[in-house]
This record gives C-alpha cells, structure tokens and sequence, in this order.
C-alpha cells in the first residue's frame, strides 16, 4: 500500500501514555509520499471528533462526513504496522492550513 500524504486512515494508535491521543482514529499523514514509500513509518497528525474551535493548535475540518478537527499539536511518528483503511482526502484547503500551521508551530 501506497501510503500518501493528506490521505485520511484509521490507525491503531494503543497504546497511549499520559495524555496522548489513543485507540484507532483517523490520521492525517503529513509525511511527504516518497518518504512514505521507503520508510517503515509515517509522520500523522491525529483527528478526533471532540471540537476545541477556539484552541489554535487545531484545525477544523470534516472527515468522512463528520465534524473533526486535526491535532496538530500531538503530530507524530507511527509505524506503518499501525494504519488501517483509506477512509478520505484532505481539501487542498485544509493541507494548505495544516501546512502554514506546522510550520508556525514547529518551524522557524
């Protein structure tokens, strides 16, 4: 499987420590594709159904047809063992923001 980057899986991300984000959830994957290709990992970016609309470290969205917001701030590296199903497609909309985000937070 060919895992590309603003594609949407489930992923089993149990278990958890301290206030990580847990069980299977959809991802975003923020890992460029060639590097998806050959590594045995992807970097994702969690997505929960639980809004914070005035939290900036999240993004508003919807995913497979429900209200979801993208956890930047618990982005982080799983092993490819860890994703399930296809399930959606970021806009490229939503990867621009989620893009300009990571980079204001984790950039320069």
């Amino acid at each position: 499987m060919i895992i590309k980057r603003y594609e949407v899986y489930y992923a089993n991300l149990s278990p958890s420590i301290g206030s990580e984000i847990q069980k299977i959830r959809p991802v975003v994957v923020v890992s460029k594709t060639e590097m998806n290709k050959y590594l045995d990992t992807v970097v994702i970016c969690p997505a929960t159904t639980k809004l914070h609309t005035q939290w900036r470290s999240r993004i508003q969205c919807v995913i497979d047809t429900k209200d979801a917001e993208i956890a930047v701030d618990q982005i982080r590296t799983i092993s490819k063992k860890r994703i399930k199903n296809k399930i959606d497609t970021i806009s490229s909309e939503i990867n621009a923001q989620l893009r300009a985000l990571i980079t204001e937070m984790y950039g320069e």
